[in-house]
């Protein structure tokens, strides 16, 4: 088996599995803020010296930005970039699809007093995790991602100034029959790593767009839905390499094109992991009391919390009325106008909600974390959700942030946001998006050039 995902694995286990799949490597990573993962080998000698304990890893992986340029208003500069606490999650073992003989592992790191270092989003998800579980729930998720494909390479993209890119295929062709496979080699080959990778894919089809696809991640429990949704977004960039291709899961690649989703499923089930919480023959829509406040908490939340669910600059200009991105705080019932959308399944097994406001661009572990600590707080304060809003909701309900400043402001004046994800990680979160908006307040834009350079 290439993958194992049991609680509490034993190292004899583990190294019963290094010699079946005679593992020479192993690397080690973890993801940063933005969703990068951030890694290094270890040889196997230091890996067996730390695979229950831990190692040092510089904490400038929390102190510089996704271009790996230093903040210069969180604690790293006075601080001077101390080692922190990585520890090697063993459940988390995987044999490397496309680098044979090499085991993977996932970090979660930690402060030298063996708590959850405030900025690790897997810290994150699995504190407010064990929240829900706290209260008898099992948290399932699953992931949605829309991301485009082209004929070029790191260097190709950049000689081009990322401008002209050849995509992967021509022409709006949603759902799309024939070009899956005409390009069957690169379908096939990240459907293939998926499997190896053991991320479960529901669905893979084309969407409207030059080369563009969107891929349904099976729902399983929030940490390792997380862990998967993250890491088929590096898979999918690995594999594409090799093709000599290259993916981008940016919100809005394109003023003239779509932009790229990244909705999330969810669901509460009960501690024997078989009873659907959010389903009730008896409540309207089929939908149980529960379920209602979880509702409520996640739409009453969502203004507050967008920074956590749009990160980018860019992730904002996916909002624009007629593309599918919502525009309000909203619910509806099978309404994919509105920023949730309510599913209630055949016999209650698949009733969930579907948030459809984040993007590709979203940090898995911190959207997945906002989302479930929203819902809690909904039940922990009978939250009632508004009306459902029947037909087109871009106009129906509280109005979202349209830029990251004004979503960086709710984020850091949301009581909400610090009862729910904490403090230390609130701040934290605030000051990179603030440096976000300055890196990009200073810079001169192709359509400024475009617009004044000759002509003022």
């Amino acid at each position: 088996m290439p993958f194992v995902y049991s609680a509490g694995m034993e190292l004899s286990e583990l190294r019963e599995l290094f010699e079946t799949h005679a593992i020479r490597r192993v690397k080690v990573g973890g993801f940063d803020i933005d969703g990068v993962l951030r890694g290094k080998y270890l040889a196997l000698d230091k890996f067996w010296s730390v695979a229950k304990e831990s190692f040092g890893f510089c904490d400038v992986i929390f102190g510089w930005d996704i271009g790996d340029v230093c903040y210069d208003n969180t604690s790293g500069p006075t601080s001077g970039y101390p080692d922190i606490h990585a520890h090697i999650d063993v459940d988390s073992f995987r044999v490397l699809p496309n680098e044979p003989n090499t085991a993977g592992f996932l970090l979660d790191f930690k402060l030298p007093d063996g708590k959850a270092h405030p900025a690790c989003p897997r810290g994150l998800l699995k504190r407010t995790v064990a929240r829900a579980q706290a209260s008898g729930f099992v948290p399932l998720f699953g992931a949605e991602f829309e991301f485009w494909v082209f004929k070029e390479t790191p260097e190709s993209m950049r000689a081009k100034n990322f401008q002209g890119l050849t995509p992967l295929s021509p022409g709006m062709f949603g759902y799309s029959w024939l070009r899956t496979g005409q390009y069957k080699d690169f379908v096939h080959a990240l459907m293939d790593a998926c499997e190896r990778f053991e991320i479960a894919l529901e669905g893979f089809h084309t969407e409207t767009g030059p080369g563009v696809y969107e891929v349904a991640i099976k729902y399983a429990e929030a940490v390792r839905a997380a862990d998967q949704a993250a890491l088929f977004k590096t898979l999918a960039k690995q594999v594409a390499s090799e093709l000599g291709l290259c993916v981008t899961f940016m919100a809005k690649w394109s003023a003239d094109l779509p932009g790229s989703s990244g909705h999330l499923h969810q669901s509460l089930w009960d501690s024997t992991k078989h009873k659907n919480l959010f389903a009730d023959p008896k409540g309207e829509h089929g939908l149980s009391q529960l379920g209602r406040h979880y509702l409520g908490g996640l739409v009453q939340a969502m203004p507050e919390v967008t920074a956590l669910y749009a990160p980018t600059i860019n992730s904002y200009k996916r909002y624009v009325p007629g593309v599918w991105a919502p525009l309000t705080a909203s619910w509806g019932v099978e309404n994919r106008t509105t920023a949730v959308r309510y599913i209630g399944g055949s016999g209650g097994a698949s009733t969930r909600f579907e948030h459809r406001q984040p993007a590709a661009d979203i940090n898995p572990y911190i959207a997945m974390a906002a989302s479930l600590g929203s819902g809690l707080y909904g039940i922990e304060h009978a939250v009632e959700p508004p009306a459902a809003q029947v037909g087109d909701a871009s106009s129906g309900g509280p109005a979202l942030p349209r830029d990251l400043t004004t979503a960086t402001r709710m984020l850091k004046e949301s009581e909400v946001a610090r009862t729910v994800l904490g403090s230390p990680f609130v701040d934290h979160y605030v000051a990179t998006r603030e440096w976000e908006i300055r890196q990009h307040a200073k810079a001169v834009s192709d359509w400024e050039l475009k617009r004044y350079f000759e002509s003022i």
